[in-house]
């Protein structure tokens, strides 16, 4: 089996398409597909579901390209490894991250990290905090700035960014906004709520919050990004709850102290997988995120600061 086989591979299956592969693989559609059908014989099981219009992965493919990521990004990461020990960072930083996520100023910490290391490719993917913990378990990312799990601490090592309180935003007009005063998970009880998917960490802290509390909520209205989410409460369709920094991107909303609830925090960390498996790129991110060069402020947010 060799490593251009599975590179073939993973493209394939990235792309479900033979000729976008090849593509962007800059090889011809034939080479491609006489490299997989090398794969194939060799593992005696078919890897793709080859139809018109797209492939699909079989179960045998499912399972190799599990294999195939892991193996990619350690051969990735041990040509790096020999790079940095002669001086040089190349290779490529896959980084994941929630947005507004707290505790580092993405951006800039991009930014600076890239004139420390301009040899080094950067790829940055956002996505809710599940997908990006398996992503990084995978090998697919080198590290993600998420939400931390007890699930997470058992498979993956983590750095620590911040953490803060929830907090309830609402409309000033809203019934919560008039009472004015520290709520908890039963004063909410049959309130029309807006959240995020559920794989999204806040989303993940204000279910386990009001589980912890014994009540049950309904979230009628999910939404994806925050924007649409501060709409909606703005036009006073729901209540939402949320890490604490939120309310400062939208003043016009009332925000109340939210109690009750085990004084659950919303913890932010960078997730890495295990150490031997730490890309050059990856530790010298980290090494640049614990100095706190070009991150801002890595403390929780403070009253009447802006966050990222």
């Amino acid at each position: 089996m060799e490593l251009r086989h599975l590179q073939h591979f993973v493209a394939v299956a990235e792309d479900q398409h033979f000729t976008r592969a090849a593509e962007r693989l800059m090889v011809s559609q034939s080479g491609l597909s006489a490299s997989i059908r090398a794969l194939e014989r060799e593992l005696r099981a078919p890897l793709f579901v080859r139809t018109t219009r797209r492939v699909t992965l079989t179960e045998a493919g499912r399972a190799l390209l599990v294999e195939a990521e892991r193996i990619l990004a350690q051969v990735r990461a041990a040509h790096e490894a020999v790079a940095a020990v002669q001086g040089v960072l190349r290779g490529t930083l896959a980084l994941g991250t929630e947005q507004c996520i707290a505790g580092v100023h993405v951006a800039r910490m991009l930014a600076a990290f890239r004139g420390r290391h301009p040899d080094v490719e950067i790829r940055l993917r956002q996505a809710g905090s599940g997908a990006l913990a398996e992503e990084v378990g995978a090998g697919r990312l080198d590290l993600a700035f998420a939400y931390r799990t007890q699930a997470d601490s058992d498979q993956l090592r983590s750095v620590s960014l911040t953490s803060e309180p929830m907090t309830v935003l609402c409309h000033p007009g809203h019934r919560p906004a008039s009472a004015g005063a520290v709520l908890t998970p039963r004063d909410l009880a049959g309130e029309v709520f807006v959240d995020f998917h559920p794989d999204w960490g806040p989303r993940r802290t204000t279910d386990a919050a009001f589980a912890a509390a014994g009540v049950r909520r309904t979230v009628a209205l999910e939404v994806n990004d925050v924007h649409s989410l501060l709409d909606l409460v703005d036009e006073n369709l729901g209540i939402a709850v949320v890490p604490r920094h939120f309310r400062h991107k939208r003043p016009s909303l009332t925000a109340l102290p939210l109690k009750g609830t085990g004084e659950a925090q919303y913890e932010t960390v960078a997730l890495l997988p295990p150490d031997r498996a730490t890309s050059p790129a990856a530790r010298a991110l980290v090494a640049l995120l614990e100095t706190g060069g070009g991150t801002g402020d890595l403390t929780p947010p403070q009253e009447g600061s802006q966050a990222s």
